[in-house]
């Protein structure tokens, strides 16, 4: 990724974004998709947002997908300037709003988690008949990928198969986290608790809150319709709360860093999936996963672009195009070569 600017990336709004999807009932504790007469049954059964672009009804069983797992603490809004840029060319496209996100339900005591957010994709492949997917994360669901990564490593994962994975700005080794003190580790304590209650009723507290956290470049100065767009999706349904719950993933992934360690699931992989790493040239939080992954995966292609850590908000054109050439690469929208 290379370039400047985000030309011809008109804003989409939060409604419009999720007028584009629906809510389908899901059950996280068997971690499936339900229908509507069993989530009447089910006690516990929870409502998760998905969008599904560029779907062809006559598409073969066997069609590769692009499944797009989104960021912190946007959510699946934080895709939308590059899905309008992506279009009907590239796809059938699976986008998955973790629970606690966007317009998603948001339960109290609930335990968030990488594992229950792998759980959620793999529960919506199955959902979808998805056998081939090339896999494009941004953020903090790059641990999300790395747990379904080991599972079709060890076998606990028997579809779909993962060919590619795109990873931008997200947490690949646990010792190379450097998220700045008003970012997760401010949202991760009481105080960060009643910043995140202020910001629910106030788009201006929260315009503050995602300015002072470093999010954007210094040269980059979002506009107001912009934050108000993005405090409209993370407050959707209650969910500013969500950020203080779930900021504990960096912990999440220092605890099982030897299970979600690139490197090591790179060695295992032995080429089996073409493995792409985004990073970006002013982001506070990852800029040290990249020459991590230099080092430690060198088979894995690394992309930079300009900006900080919201690529989605700064260079959406630029995150469009790799992820384009990477769903053509890997055949996206085309059937899957037959198993031997």
């Amino acid at each position: 990724m290379n370039g400047n600017g985000t030309a011809g990336s008109p804003l989409v709004t939060a409604a419009e974004w999720f007028a584009g999807g629906e809510r389908i009932p899901y059950n996280p504790q068997s971690a499936h998709v339900l229908t509507e007469e069993e989530a009447a049954a089910t006690p516990g059964s929870l409502r998760v947002f998905e969008r599904v672009a560029a779907a062809k009804q006559d598409a073969d069983e066997d069609t590769v997908w692009l499944t797009m797992l989104p960021g912190f603490p946007d959510g699946s809004y934080g895709w939308a300037r590059v899905d309008r840029m992506l279009g009907d060319a590239v796809g059938p496209r699976l986008y998955v709003e973790p629970v606690g996100q966007g317009d998603s339900d948001k339960p109290r005591d609930y335990r968030y988690s990488t594992i229950e957010r792998a759980d959620l994709v793999q529960a919506l492949w199955r959902h979808h008949g998805v056998r081939r997917t090339v896999v494009v994360t941004f953020d903090y669901t790059s641990l999300a990928l790395l747990e379904l990564l080991h599972r079709q490593l060890d076998g606990t994962m028997a579809t779909p198969a993962i060919t590619a994975a795109l990873m931008v700005n997200g947490g690949l080794f646990a010792d190379a986290h450097t998220h700045p003190w008003r970012g997760t580790p401010l949202l991760r304590t009481p105080l960060g608790a009643l910043g995140m209650r202020r910001a629910q009723g106030s788009s201006r507290v929260f315009a503050t809150a995602m300015v002072q956290a470093r999010m954007y470049s210094r040269g980059y100065r979002p506009a107001p319709e912009e934050l108000a767009e993005l405090w409209s999706a993370v407050t959707r349904r209650d969910g500013a709360a969500f950020m203080h719950n779930a900021a504990g993933f960096v912990g999440d992934h220092r605890r099982h860093a030897r299970r979600w360690d690139l490197a090591a699931i790179a060695r295992d992989l032995d080429g089996t999936v073409d493995l792409y790493v985004g990073g970006s040239d002013e982001d506070p939080y990852e800029h040290r996963q990249i020459p991590a992954t230099r080092e430690r995966v060198p088979q894995a292609e690394v992309l930079t672009s300009p900006g900080g850590h919201l690529t989605t908000s700064e260079h959406p054109d630029l995150l469009a195009a790799a992820i384009r050439d990477i769903a053509v690469r890997h055949g996206v929208g085309t059937p899957a070569p037959a198993r031997r």
